[in-house]
């Protein structure tokens, strides 16, 4: 996908809520922090860089610039639970699929110095700011026990983006066009979360981390 020329590693952080039916259908909407410290466009901040390689603030000193991924992912999903023992009704082989919305962008961080190129709106000629709609799935295991604090999950994920750069101009780019094609965004990796269960007669409901 298009989202490996820009960024590296990326971790997500997330939360979310829902509800199983006792036939283990269940639905749940979930909220996710994207974040990373590995950048790739190279020369990103060249025009205001001085000749010894050095960003120089408001005072005329060095500057530390820190080069961020940062984003947001939300979904809407529904999925089953299919137990693989009579005995755990609740535990077993979890998949769930669902769509919502991506974005992301490069976050650029000076600390508590003032560097006036890239403050305020100007960081917004960097940033890259990329959203648009997106598919996610998951195949895992769940645990949930009654009578247990171990109520978890874990498994692997998929997310498709399709996504749109959102800035008509980038600054370090002035006299090349900003691309209005469709992206396709791809993350994949291991999903890792803990149940907080809430059961009644006849439906569960959890919150996930």
């Amino acid at each position: 996908g298009d989202l490996v020329n820009r960024y590296g590693y990326i971790n997500l952080v997330g939360f979310s809520a829902g509800y199983k039916l006792t036939n283990n259908w269940f639905f749940q909407t979930d909220a996710s922090f994207l974040f990373g410290s590995q950048v790739k466009i190279p020369g990103l901040l060249d025009g205001i860089t001085d000749s010894y390689g050095n960003i120089t603030d408001v005072n005329g000193d060095p500057a530390a610039v820190n080069i961020l991924c940062r984003g947001l992912a939300t979904n809407v999903q529904v999925g089953k639970i299919i137990p693989l023992s009579r005995f755990q009704r609740n535990s077993g082989l979890m998949v769930h699929a669902g769509a919502g919305y991506l974005n992301h962008r490069i976050k650029i961080e000076t600390q508590t110095q003032v560097v006036p190129m890239i403050e305020l709106d100007y960081k917004k000629g960097y940033d890259r700011l990329t959203s648009g709609v997106s598919l996610m799935q998951f195949i895992g295991y769940a645990h949930m026990a009654r009578s247990s604090f171990y109520n978890f999950y874990g498994g692997f994920y998929c997310m498709q983006g399709f996504t749109r750069e959102r800035r008509t101009v980038y600054f370090d780019q002035p006299n090349v066009p900003v691309s209005t094609k469709t992206r396709l965004d791809l993350l994949v990796g291991l999903k890792f979360g803990w149940f907080i269960p809430f059961y009644s007669t006849r439906k569960d409901y959890y919150y996930e981390y």
